[in-house]
């Protein structure tokens, strides 16, 4: 684009990611390339064993401070759209004059167990199923919502709006707030296959469509930001505030996937594999295993979200427990301790079985009683094996899912590694040869904020976003599987799907 006076105007695209931990803003150019950003922290809180919120405000606060510190890195008034990507399933409360009436429950908050089961079974677990796409655990907003109403009826009478952070934040842009298709689905009260607000759902919780936001379309433009506000942020005027939705969706989007057979697997305190698929599928299998069926970010298709909730946490539970030698040689040598940690891990599979439920478990299981095992410990196991075979079991976890997801006929042929633990070619080398699977190296950094930004680019210049994401993702490598470790990791795979079934009963 040429300005007024024969110079390049400088176009702008930024992408905002709520999480759990912290918020960031990236802000990438019309080719994709990352620009600038802001990150800021916030506290997780708990009250009471089991709960976990945020204090909404903070959250807000966070986002509107790295909006405006990511912008302040560039040419002034170049940030022209920006896509919100968020945390699934909390939710928080205003009353009719946008103030915040409760913290935010977030996903590992579970208050809400007893409504999960006594509720679901009321109301019809199928039922609820064939609606929503997704089974019944507390961290869906439809049983934190029906704890509130029960517990909390003072904030229940007086809220006048219930809304995700993606939609929270684009009130606080002063926009008309939206929800992205992806994050309506993880609240459990939307209808994955009409696009709308179950009204079966709503009548039985008894809220009311107008307490919810607009459910659109991931792309979509939701509104303008005011030129008052865009100027205090440092954004173009009339700057587009676009959908975008769950963040996994948003980031399997950023690692390009935009048709079956490929899935992004993120390395983070979560561990998840988000595959694509072309029509919404329901069967009795993805049901059992509480594998989800609800929209991907790319028009027109449908992704699952198979995670272990250990995740990345495993190797962060060694350095703290254990690591105390890596954590002083980062402090003389500023090499980071867990690279050092993972170098201890080796190349070579080790002798030992870990069932990673060092917190409740994702999917398949949805067990928020389980507890983890190493098993085959002897005098000889070396420290080394030890953190090797932490991480072998996250990947014999997700090795599951896919084993289930490829029974339920979504088969996945390339995995994409995003997340801090994609940087280390020792675990994702463990990964592919877990998993038998080609797994490819991107040069995406933020892919959540990249699948964000990209869609709010795909809404001001009309490009379709399947083009965007294949333009704005590169893949500069592949970790093939070796096809001798691959085969003994096969061999011990079948022992680790006996684990579970086995040790459960004896689980203390």
């Amino acid at each position: 684009m040429v300005g007024p006076l024969g110079g390049a105007v400088m176009i702008h695209y930024m992408g905002v990611d709520i999480g759990t931990s912290g918020s960031k803003a990236v802000v990438f150019d019309d080719t994709g390339r990352q620009v600038a950003m802001a990150y800021r922290e916030y506290d997780l809180q708990s009250p009471q064993p089991g709960w976990a919120e945020l204090d909404s405000n903070e959250v807000m606060d966070s986002c509107l401070a790295i909006i405006a510190e990511a912008a302040s890195q560039l040419p002034a008034k170049s940030v022209r759209g920006l896509g919100i990507s968020s945390q699934g399933e909390a939710f928080t409360a205003l009353d009719a004059n946008g103030n915040v009436l409760s913290n935010a429950l977030v996903s590992s908050d579970v208050r809400a167990a007893t409504y999960s089961s006594d509720w679901s079974k009321e109301f019809g677990i199928d039922k609820l199923y064939q609606i929503t796409g997704h089974t019944s655990h507390p961290m869906f907003s439809l049983f934190k919502l029906l704890w509130l109403r029960d517990n909390q009826p003072e904030v229940w009478s007086k809220a006048a709006k219930f809304l995700c952070f993606e939609d929270l934040l684009q009130f606080r842009l002063g926009v008309d707030a939206a929800i992205g298709w992806p994050l309506a689905g993880r609240t459990m009260l939307f209808d994955v296959r009409k696009h709308e607000w179950s009204g079966a759902i709503m009548e039985a919780v008894g809220l009311r469509t107008d307490q919810l936001a607009r459910p659109l379309p991931s792309g979509s433009v939701s509104g303008k930001i005011s030129p008052s506000i865009a100027a205090d942020l440092g954004l173009a005027d009339n700057c587009l505030v676009v959908t975008a939705g769950h963040d996994q969706p948003c980031g399997a989007l950023g690692a390009g996937v935009t048709e079956p057979g490929v899935a992004m697997y993120a390395t983070g305190t979560v561990e998840c594999i988000t595959p694509a698929f072309c029509e919404p599928r329901f069967t009795a299998s993805l049901q059992k295993n509480n594998l989800c069926t609800y929209d991907h970010t790319v028009p027109g298709m449908y992704a699952t979200v198979a995670f272990s909730l250990t995740g990345g946490n495993i190797l962060k539970w060694f350095r703290e427990q254990f690591g105390s030698t890596e954590v002083e040689q980062e402090k003389q040598t500023s090499t980071n301790a867990y690279d050092l940690l993972l170098r201890a891990a080796g190349e070579d599979p080790s002798d030992l079985l870990v069932l990673p439920y060092f917190t409740p478990t994702g999917t398949p299981y949805f067990d928020t009683e389980a507890t983890g095992a190493i098993l085959g410990l002897r005098l000889t196991t070396t420290r080394g094996q030890i953190i090797r075979a932490l991480l072998e079991g996250v990947a014999f976890e997700m090795r599951l899912n896919m084993d289930i997801l490829e029974y339920s006929g979504l088969a996945i042929n390339e995995l994409r590694a995003i997340g801090g633990g994609a940087k280390s070619r020792t675990w994702t080398q463990l990964k592919a040869d877990v998993m038998g699977k080609p797994i490819s190296i991107l040069d995406v950094t933020e892919a959540g904020c990249l699948g964000a930004a990209a869609l709010s680019k795909s809404a001001d210049s009309g490009e379709p976003i399947t083009q965007l994401a294949s333009s704005w993702t590169n893949v500069i490598g592949t970790v093939e599987p070796r096809a001798d470790i691959a085969d003994r990791y096969t061999q011990r795979f079948e022992q680790y799907k006996k684990l579970y079934p086995t040790l459960r009963p004896l689980q203390i």
